[in-house]
């Protein structure tokens, strides 16, 4: 038998929702009780013991001691714990069935295990997928509790990282959209210029922007701007251990870091795409009108008939899935980084990288997928 194992252990975790995890580890029988954590919040308790060799009466009794006192909260057995010990935290009163509202709805108890160990399974392997993986199912679950109130999200963290994201992108996608559209119609001009159809400048560039060039562009700006901002912002907490912090008080650093920036990005993308597109559009109209001569009028009326709903809606789904594609890749860089000035930096470079790949990857499947369905 592995001595390691032998000597009794109580291992203080959390996991997302703020409840805390208790594993027991060695052999209790012959040796003294060591330290116990410090009894959790009102958020709940998970008993675990898959490394439990032996126990036996003192093991109980300090079991009882310290969730028979007055305010404890509800406490989950796990599988893995012994059936005599399951009776003396029953006998306690504080399993987590006594909760009328765990006992009324049982199996979303049952679903949550299921994810957490899938989710575990994912994290224990190797390389960066599995870990971008883990993290966007974390990121998707604090999501599905948003709804119904049980996220830990506070309205004026979004509210701050809405201003952040929103109005202070304005300068840098106002200033690149005018002139991508102006490129977008200097190349559109010299072929039409072939057949003297100038005038068909503004379906080129309405389309182009609206449907593809403005969303991309307002990703690509998005993720060296705010991406990159995220990454740093979680990075540097990371190595000062402000999320170590968050956690041991039974704090979701998802809930309460992720989900503010994540939400704020797919509120203001939809806006920022429309911006970049009209903007573009205007870029288009100074090279149609000014340098080939086309009639401005004219150039006004071909644009809002080539401006369409299915356009139009194309180009704000792909805006705002690029600009969720932008925070994921910054908060997950941010919330894995070293904890150190150089894995800061690496974390600020690797989101910028990483946000661009996704962008792009998702911009050629979006573009096939629509194209194919006719849309």
């Amino acid at each position: 038998m592995d001595e390691a194992l032998s000597v009794p252990h109580v291992h203080a975790t959390g996991e997302p929702g703020g409840m805390t995890v208790w594993t027991l580890s060695g052999d209790w029988r012959a040796a003294a009780l060591p330290d116990w954590p410090q009894r959790p919040a009102a958020a709940g308790l998970r008993l675990r013991a898959e490394a439990l060799q032996g126990w036996d009466a003192r093991l109980a009794a300090r079991l009882w001691g310290l969730l028979r006192d007055g305010g404890s909260p509800a406490v989950v057995l796990d599988d893995s714990l012994p059936e005599g010990l399951r009776a003396v935290i029953a006998q306690a009163g504080a399993l987590a069935a006594a909760d009328p509202a765990a006992a009324a709805s049982p199996q979303p108890a049952v679903w949550w295990r299921g994810l957490e160990r899938l989710g575990r399974r994912v994290l224990d392997g190797h390389g960066q997928f599995a870990v971008s993986l883990g993290f966007v199912g974390q990121t998707l679950l604090a999501l599905a509790r948003v709804p119904g109130g049980g996220s830990g999200l506070r309205g004026r963290d979004l509210v701050w990282q809405v201003e952040q994201t929103g109005p202070r992108s304005l300068p840098i996608v106002s200033l690149v959209s005018v002139l991508v559209g102006m490129i977008l119609a200097y190349m559109g001009a010299e072929q039409l210029r072939r057949f003297g159809a100038q005038v068909f400048i503004a379906d080129l560039v309405t389309i182009g922007s609206v449907r593809e060039i403005a969303a991309l562009m307002m990703a690509i700006l998005l993720a060296g701007r705010v991406g990159a901002a995220f990454a740093a912002e979680l990075a540097s907490m990371n190595a000062s251990e402000e999320i170590d912090a968050l956690r041991t008080l039974g704090l979701d650093p998802v809930e309460h870091l992720v989900l503010p920036r994540l939400l704020a990005l797919l509120l203001v993308a939809p806006l920022l795409t429309v911006y970049a597109a009209l903007l573009g559009m205007i870029g288009g109209w100074v090279v149609a009108v000014g340098v080939h001569g086309v009639d401005s009028f004219q150039y006004l009326q071909r644009a809002g008939e080539a401006l369409t709903p299915a356009h139009l809606g194309i180009g704000l789904f792909k805006g705002t899935l690029y600009a969720g594609l932008v925070g994921l890749a910054g908060c997950r860089q941010g919330l894995n980084a070293q904890r150190s000035a150089e894995g800061v930096g690496r974390a600020v470079t690797a989101s910028v990288v990483q946000a661009i790949v996704w962008v792009v990857v998702a911009a050629s499947v979006t573009t096939i997928v629509f194209q194919r369905l006719g849309w």
